[in-house]
């Protein structure tokens, strides 16, 4: 491993304070998208009789942040074209700005509209951010570091659920100030960001060796050069949509798109109407943003050790057992809605624990399979594309319960996430160990292959 630092002290680099606080402020994006999407269930228990909301506008409102989610991931071309680093603070100004103006609306519609902006400024951030965070981030702590990022986004959530439960006690209006609160987190995260540096491989690939170099040398030392950052002519591509459905990327576009999907249809739509869902069980009553903050919190839990087994046991392995282990607790819990609160926990903790995995490889399968020149383009598409399932999901959600009852429809979240387990089945590759490089372009080098192989001997 030493003689791997010497040779590339980019993808070896030791995690520095840099990195740190990079990963920090890259949440930021997530841990909105979480605060944001989870504050509008607590909101929704005094909108819903204040603004006369029909479950198609309940539906309509719960799922309108996604869809601004879906619009705002179209611009992952922009951050390809024009870098990371000028939107990485400018995209929250939208956020800040909405957040605010949602305490002033009077109808449904108008909360409709500010809540896709709210969706569009959080979709953007996600390809900047992430695009931004992986082109920093060491090999060895890759993982861990856009993991980080999807763990922010549960943080957001409880926060939000508790935060949300507590400002009932404001009154009727409670609901207004509820809403106006991500102004806060935006306003903090837009001061953190300022100053935060370009991408060296983004400004190498634009043709500015110079400032690539000196980004290199101010966060890696003295030592890095751009030889440890370039990709060979050949190997390059062009920055375009179209890039992600040709030969080379269309098995991987499919992959990280079907998983995506998988993942967050039922998901969202179960965090979104969380109080709700958790109603129709019997549980929590009276306080079921509390009990929906605790949900959140075996989301977290199952993150924590899914960032070590991506490293440990394979990007591939995980997916699969994780998959397989999440349809077994939706079928639990459709198959026994009323039954006794052991089977119905047991079916919430092994979905919530499982769903680490995907959750992980929710941001570090696009930023590592799609090279520099596509990378943000590859994150926003494949955002777009699951988020029409979450949209589908959240929408459908409270249609479905008063329709078929909560059996049924968690039955056909089981259906969703065994999908989520054919695909990574037939579909996912394995990158654990290559460099950033290799593992875009889809072919190991030397060292990565050597490491790999010892560590095959030793039976690791």
């Amino acid at each position: 491993m030493h003689a791997a630092q010497q040779a590339n002290p980019v993808e070896d680099a030791k995690f520095s304070r840099f990195h740190l606080k990079l990963t920090v402020y890259s949440s930021g994006g997530p841990f909105l998208d979480g605060y944001i999407l989870s504050i509008i269930a607590i909101a929704l228990t005094q909108i819903t009789p204040e603004l006369h909301l029909d479950a198609m506008w309940s539906g309509l409102i719960g799922a309108s942040a996604l869809m601004g989610i879906f619009i705002g991931g179209l611009l992952g071309y922009v951050t390809d074209r024009f870098g990371r680093q000028l939107m990485y603070t400018v995209d929250f100004i939208l956020l800040i700005v909405a957040s605010l103006l949602q305490f002033f609306v009077q109808n449904a519609w108008e909360l409709f509209l500010l809540r896709v902006l709210l969706g569009i400024a959080v979709g953007a951030d996600y390809p900047i951010a992430t695009s931004l965070l992986t082109e920093f981030a060491p090999r060895k702590y890759r993982g861990a570091m856009l993991g980080v990022t999807v763990i922010a986004w549960y943080v957001g959530s409880v926060v939000a659920y508790v935060v949300g439960q507590w400002m009932l006690a404001i009154g009727p209006n409670a609901w207004r100030y509820i809403l106006a609160s991500s102004a806060v987190p935006g306003i903090a995260l837009v001061l953190l960001r300022l100053g935060t540096p370009e991408s060296p491989r983004w400004l190498l690939q634009q043709g500015k060796p110079r400032e690539a170099l000196k980004v290199l040398r101010e966060v890696y030392g003295p030592g890095a050069s751009l030889k440890h950052i370039v990709v060979p002519e050949e190997k390059r591509t062009r920055t375009s949509y179209w890039t992600l459905f040709n030969r080379t990327y269309l098995k991987r576009t499919l992959y990280v798109s079907g998983f995506f999907t998988a993942a967050v249809a039922p998901l969202f739509a179960i965090l979104t109407f969380g109080p709700t869902l958790l109603t129709s069980y019997h549980l929590f009553d009276g306080s079921s943003g509390y009990g929906s903050a605790l949900v959140s919190l075996l989301f977290i839990a199952g993150c924590v050790p899914a960032l070590w087994l991506v490293n440990r046991m394979g990007r591939r392995l995980t997916m699969i057992a994780s998959f397989a282990v999440m349809t077994v607790g939706m079928l639990l819990l459709g198959l026994f809605p009323n039954g006794p609160l052991w089977i119905i926990g047991l079916g919430f903790l092994l979905y919530a624990l499982f769903s680490g995995g995907p959750n992980i490889m929710e941001w570090l399968a696009p930023n590592e399979l799609f090279p520099t020149e596509v990378r943000g383009t590859a994150v926003g598409v494949t955002t777009c594309i699951s988020r029409l399932g979450a949209v589908a999901g959240t929408y459908l959600l409270p249609w479905a319960l008063s329709q078929y009852g909560v059996g049924p429809t968690m039955l056909a979240g089981a259906v969703v996430t065994f999908g989520g387990f054919l695909v990574c089945l037939f579909l996912a590759p394995e990158t654990r160990g290559l460099t950033l490089n290799a593992a875009s372009v889809g072919e190991e080098d030397e060292a990565a292959a050597e490491a790999r192989g010892r560590r095959l001997r030793v039976g690791e």
